[in-house]
């Protein structure tokens, strides 16, 4: 049962799941007045680092077929 919380099924779960939240969190923030802009583009910033890591991770697990 260990393996399951190491594994990388789980790990890009996990970051699909904190870069919804932070989808949420922009969205609300930007339909709002943006009291902070340099919060919003950290916010953003990790959203694109949390994008970068599911696409390694998805290739990684499901590598494209060879032409």
């Amino acid at each position: 049962m260990d393996e399951n919380l190491h594994s990388p099924q789980r790990r890009l779960i996990e970051l699909r799941m904190e870069h919804a939240d932070l989808d949420g969190l922009i969205d609300r923030d930007v339909e709002g007045a943006p009291r902070d802009d340099l919060s919003l583009r950290r916010l953003k910033k990790r959203r694109l680092v949390l994008r970068d890591q599911i696409s390694r991770l998805e290739t990684e697990l499901d590598p494209p077929e060879p032409a």
